[in-house]
């Protein structure tokens, strides 16, 4: 996902969500919410029932509201997935017989409160993000390298953002080229490897994985500028030599230590992680 959308996570369980800038809301993927609340083994089956009955009961309007946007996957694709702003959330929560909706309630106006804290200050989230790696137990040089990788990644997309790769899908493939140049794997793939679902793969990297991800996003962007690369087709030749940037790194440090620098370790097992070269 672009620097618009993250995830957040209730009760360890994952919610989907994306900014608008314009509007200044946040917007949530409904399913993600229906499937917290009821725990059904098919939200999107459950969503499609309520959407009938809202409008059967004259709640047309709370329906329309649920607009499609692009959301990643759980099989790592970019489908579209109806999302509600606050308000909207609210409103289908009432029509949703749950324990969990009044927790939920109080969770979702706190999400919004940190928003505003964020765009008051924007060291707050940063510090925000800090803690919650720590209380993750996450180790203060993993952080400091992952706080790296994002700034890294948020360089680049810019850059692409600003060169007319403007769609979400279009980001994902250029990731996926510089991840698969690299690694020899997919995103997909090294998901797998982790045995991860929908976790974000690069918060279960090692540091030394973390490190190479950066070095190949990095290269990709200072090869991009000095071609002066314009829209998708003109960046998919810097994301391959980015990443073959760090292919080659790779290379060498695996001969040199006779260590794999992809692993299959996670933060979900608690596996301890391969650590870099001191």
């Amino acid at each position: 996902m672009n620097k618009e959308n993250s995830e957040v996570l209730f009760n360890q369980k994952t919610v989907r969500r994306h900014w608008d800038k314009d509007k200044e809301k946040w917007y949530f993927a409904i399913v993600d919410v229906i499937s917290i609340l009821t725990e059904s083994s098919n939200p999107q089956v459950y969503w499609r029932v309520l959407k009938k009955r809202l409008t059967k009961e004259g709640s047309f309007q709370t329906v329309t509201n649920c607009n499609g946007f692009k959301m990643l996957a759980p099989d790592g694709k970019l489908r579209d997935t109806d999302v509600a702003d606050t308000e909207t959330l609210l409103r289908l929560i009432q029509s949703i017989p749950s324990p969990k909706a009044e927790p939920f309630k109080i969770w979702l106006a706190k999400v919004g409160y940190e928003r505003m804290q964020e765009m008051r200050d924007p060291e707050v989230a940063f510090n925000r993000t800090r803690e919650y790696w720590k209380r993750m137990g996450r180790s203060e040089k993993w952080i400091q390298q992952r706080m790296f990788g994002q700034e890294v990644r948020s360089n680049l997309t810019d850059y692409w953002s600003d060169h007319e790769v403007n769609e979400i899908d279009e980001f994902a493939s250029l990731t996926n080229i510089i991840h698969k140049e690299w690694t020899d794997i997919s995103v997909n793939e090294h998901k797998d490897l982790k045995g991860l679902n929908k976790e974000n793969l690069r918060d279960h990297m090692s540091d030394t994985e973390l490190i190479f991800t950066s070095l190949a996003e990095l290269s990709t962007k200072q090869i991009a500028v000095s071609k002066s690369a314009i829209g998708f087709d003109e960046n998919i030749d810097p994301a391959k030599s980015g990443g073959k940037i760090a292919k080659n790194a790779r290379l060498e440090l695996e001969a040199k230590t006779g260590n794999n620098v992809i692993t299959g370790d996670n933060f979900l097992t608690n596996e301890k992680s391969e650590k870099i070269l001191e």
